[in-house]
């Protein structure tokens, strides 16, 4: 029991004496991200985390949309939110929620707050609030309308909410103490007036609330027992706990922070990405280039690749970066055992078994997945044509090349043995035919006289072949210059995507939809487009390739 104490997550501890203490009595947790742009893969561990805990504890898990700026939100951005949680495997169920829903309570919470003389109507512009702030060293000074009467800031208030002034003209601060070493309480603001059409209230609201006011608010109204989020609101918790004191919640949530999840060599911020999807660098959001989450969904990445990720980086107050190779690892390993392996073609030159009957085809099993019986098997035809890939014949190879050349014979997977003999070029000097004799005797890929070949390649029949495009990517930006140039801007890699537009699958993966994914024989895990693949034009996106370096970290 002591060794299993100590292997819990500071999370878990604070959680378990809460408990114990009596001061928790349901865990209730919660997601709450603004929908200002897609979620990536930092926030899946966000989600997973107060999904996972509130599930660990038997508790409750909201999904809540932080909408109190309506400046950048779009529902647009609501709705892949919420594909996304779901998709992860979070289910809120019927706990969903948006800040907004509370914009009446926030209003009265600050109205309560003027009547205890906790907070005032200021009529400094933005300017001049940071100048009377003051700096980490010296104190801040006193807003000049700090000394207003409860009556003349309830008016003022009441006349902010009615859209008597314009954007910025007046704003509402709490009033806490303008000498804290603190930043965050010298009188921060937590109403200011903007005249703008909100996703969800439209036109109601000539006032929002600030983050910092609000949120806790939020917690509150929701029954939150613990309000779990990132390292850069620790400076904050001392404000968000001011605020469920000074209104007086019965019971107030308790503000958690854990380290955020950075990956290496990936772009994350919503700035840099919109730039990209706004001058067409990408194709949006989703583009498989990106670690959105549902352009890793798009990519074909697993719920399942993604929680082991999150699993692994662990949860701790300490900051520190996981290596994308990690997750490459993840899915390599999500999928090893799930999905059948099918030959394609991606550079394809054709092969002409000249001693093959002219018309015949014949029906070869394949094990779907050699590590996993229970995905069954499929047949391929073979026939007198077919196409290979490019790279496995040369027409001059160097020593210890084993594949095809003039002479030499090579096994084709799954099939027969042949040798190459001549083959045809076009007036460029490409190789456009090459010519074999195969073995009938050699059927499945042994010889019955016992001699070996050091060679084996795959193929697709070429009449029944199936045209397809496949895509392959590489990080969006350069990881041996550097992510970002010395003027802020993405030092962009100019080879993150290959389009090979000739390639050829066999028939068996012919037939599929978006989402379905193959491995494909000595290329790597590939996926169906869901947004430009058709049953006529088939689009592959490879996931990962089949080796890493990668090695997970030993266990202590």
């Amino acid at each position: 029991m002591e060794h299993e104490a100590e292997s819990r997550n500071f999370i878990e501890q604070i959680i378990d004496k809460d408990i114990s203490e009596g001061t928790c009595k349901e865990v209730c947790t919660r997601f709450p991200p603004e929908p200002n742009g897609y979620l990536h893969i930092g926030h899946a561990k966000s989600i997973l985390l107060n999904a996972g805990l509130a599930k660990q504890y038997g508790g409750k898990f909201n999904l809540r949309f932080d909408d109190t700026n309506p400046t950048k939100e779009r529902t647009e951005y609501v709705e892949s939110i919420k594909e996304d949680v779901k998709w992860l495997g979070a289910d809120w169920e019927d706990r969903l929620f948006f800040a907004s829903d509370y914009f009446g309570q926030m209003y009265e919470a600050a109205v309560k707050l003027i009547k205890k003389g906790k907070a005032y109507v200021s009529d400094l512009s933005a300017e001049e609030i940071r100048a009377y702030r003051g700096t980490l060293t010296e104190a801040g000074k006193e807003d000049p309308s700090a000394g207003r009467s409860i009556e003349e800031n309830l008016a003022l208030f009441e006349e902010m909410k009615a859209g008597k002034y314009k954007d910025g003209e007046k704003v509402l601060r709490a009033r806490i103490d303008m000498a804290s070493p603190n930043m965050n309480m010298r009188d921060p603001v937590i109403y200011r007036v903007a005249h703008m059409t909100h996703h969800n209230t439209k036109d109601e609201w000539s006032i929002y609330p600030m983050y910092d006011f609000a949120h806790p608010i939020e917690d509150a109204i929701e029954g939150i027992t613990h309000s779990i989020c990132t390292l850069e609101f620790e400076d904050h918790r001392p404000l968000y706990d001011w605020v469920v004191r000074e209104l007086a919640y019965e019971y107030p949530p308790k503000q958690i922070e854990f380290a955020k999840l950075y990956l290496t060599n990936v772009v994350t911020g919503k700035r840099y990405i919109k730039r990209l999807v706004d001058e067409k660098i990408v194709d949006g959001w989703d583009d498989p280039r990106l670690v959105s989450i549902a352009a890793l969904r798009r990519r074909g990445f697993t719920p399942e690749s993604i929680r082991k990720f999150i699993e692994l980086c662990g949860v701790s107050k300490s900051n520190s970066s996981a290596d994308y190779a990690m997750l490459e690892y993840c899915i390599r390993e999500d999928l090893k055992l799930k999905k059948a392996r099918v030959m394609a073609v991606l550079d394809p030159v054709k092969v002409i078994i000249d001693n093959y009957p002219e018309g015949q085809t014949e029906e070869l099993t394949v094990v779907n997945n050699m590590e996993n019986e229970d995905l069954g098997a499929h047949t391929i035809p073979f026939c007198r044509e077919l196409y290979i890939d490019r790279e496995d014949f040369m027409e001059t190879p160097p020593k210890k090349y084993f594949r095809m050349f003039p002479g030499n014979e090579v096994r084709l997977m799954q099939a027969y043995f042949v040798t190459c003999n001549s083959f045809i070029k076009d007036e460029t000097g490409k190789v456009t035919e090459i010519h074999c004799t195969y073995d009938p005797d050699s059927k499945g890929g042994n010889s019955p006289d016992g001699r070996k070949v050091k060679g084996t390649i795959h193929w697709v029949p070429a009449p029944y072949a199936k045209k397809a495009e496949v895509r392959l990517y590489e990080n969006i930006v350069d990881e041996e210059a550097g992510v970002y140039n010395e003027d802020g801007s993405l030092n962009l890699n100019p080879n993150s995507l290959t389009t090979l537009s000739n390639c050829y699958i066999e028939p068996y993966a012919a037939d599929a939809k978006a989402y379905d994914s193959f491995q494909f024989v000595r290329q790597g895990y590939f996926c169906v487009d869901a947004k430009c693949s058709t049953p006529e034009h088939l689009v592959f996106n490879r996931i990962v390739s089949l080796k890493s370096s990668y090695k997970l970290p030993k266990q202590s």
